[in-house]
C-alpha cells in the first residue's frame, strides 16, 4: 500500500498530503499525517469524497468534536458547521484574519474544512504562521511580549451587536445570546505539542492587552497584526471540490477571501477541541 506523500507548500507553513483516501487510513499512515500537521501547521488534501458520517469519523481520530455555538449546522449533523455563501449574499464567514475559538478558556485545537461547492473563481483561503511571526521579532520585543497576556472575546463578533445581526448573515450566524465568552491567554504561547513558541493574538477576537486599556493596547496590537501577515509568513490555498484543509489554531491565522460575489461557496467544518495554553516561559 502506498504511503502518504508530504509536499511542503511554502517555507512558512502548509503541506499537501498526496496518495491518500482519508476514509481509509491505517494507524501508521494517520500517524504520519498527524506529524505532518504538527510540522507544517496546516495540511491539505485533494479529491476526497466524504459523506457527513465519514467526515465525523475522520474528525474523531483527531480528538473530541467541538459543536459550534454560532454557525448554522448541517441538517441532522450538529457536529458539522456550514460555512455558506449564496450568490445573492455579499458577506462571507471568516472574511478577516483570525484564529478560531481564541475566546475560549481552552481554545480549539483546529478545524477540518471540507469543500462541497466552490466558485469557479475566487474563494481562496490565506493562512499565516504564528511561529514564523514570533521568530522574526526582535529579541527586545520578544522579552516584552513574554511577560504579557491578552484578552479575547466572542461578544463583539457573535453577540447582539456583532456580525450575527447583519441581515446578510441571517440564518448563517446566530445564537447571539450564547456569545458570553472572555478568555485571557499569553501573548506568546509555547505550543503544547511541538514545544515551539508562537504569537497568540489575532485581529478577530483579541480586544486588548490584559491590564492595559484598549487605547494603550492598540498601537502594539496593530504592529503585531501587520507584522504577522508579512508575505513570507503566509500561504494561499486554492479550493477545489473535495479539498480538505486541517489547520492548527495554536500556530496559525486564516482569512477566507470574499472575492466571488454572485457565486456559491459551501464548506463543511468540524472543529476539534483543544486544551489550555501555557505561556512561553512554562
Amino acid at each position: 500500500m502506498t504511503e502518504p506523500r508530504i509536499l511542503p507548500m511554502s517555507n512558512a507553513l502548509g503541506a499537501e498530503i498526496l496518495d491518500v483516501d482519508v476514509t481509509d487510513l491505517s494507524d501508521s499512515d494517520f500517524g504520519r499525517i498527524r506529524q505532518a500537521h504538527l510540522d507544517h501547521s496546516v495540511i491539505f488534501f485533494r479529491d476526497q469524497k466524504l459523506t457527513p458520517e465519514q467526515h465525523i469519523e475522520f474528525a474523531t481520530r483527531w480528538g473530541e468534536i467541538n459543536v459550534n455555538r454560532f454557525f448554522g449546522a448541517v441538517e441532522n449533523y450538529p457536529q458539522i458547521a456550514e460555512v455558506r455563501k449564496e450568490p445573492d449574499q455579499t458577506i462571507n464567514i471568516g472574511g478577516g484574519w483570525h484564529t478560531d475559538h481564541s475566546y475560549d478558556v481552552e481554545p480549539a485545537m483546529g478545524s477540518i474544512l471540507y469543500a462541497r461547492e466552490v466558485p469557479a473563481t475566487g474563494g481562496d483561503t490565506l493562512f499565516a504562521s504564528m511561529y514564523a511571526a514570533y521568530d522574526a521579532l526582535s529579541t527586545g520585543l520578544k522579552k516584552t511580549l513574554e511577560g504579557l497576556d491578552a484578552v479575547h472575546s466572542s461578544k463583539h463578533v457573535f453577540g447582539n451587536s456583532g456580525a450575527g445581526n447583519r441581515a446578510d448573515l441571517a440564518g448563517r450566524i446566530g445564537n447571539a445570546e450564547a456569545a458570553t465568552q472572555d478568555a485571557v491567554h499569553p501573548i506568546v504561547i509555547r505550543h503544547p505539542d511541538s514545544g515551539r513558541k508562537a504569537l497568540y493574538v489575532n485581529p478577530g477576537f483579541t480586544i486588548q492587552i490584559d491590564g492595559w486599556t484598549p487605547m494603550e493596547s492598540a498601537p502594539l496590537l496593530k504592529f503585531l497584526y501587520r507584522h504577522a501577515v508579512r508575505p513570507e509568513f503566509t500561504y494561499r490555498f486554492c479550493w477545489k471540490p473535495g479539498s480538505i484543509a486541517i489547520w492548527d489554531n495554536r500556530s496559525t491565522w486564516h482569512y477566507a477571501l470574499n472575492d466571488y460575489h454572485g457565486q456559491k461557496r459551501l464548506m463543511h467544518r468540524i472543529t476539534v477541541e483543544g486544551s489550555a495554553l501555557g505561556g512561553a516561559t512554562t
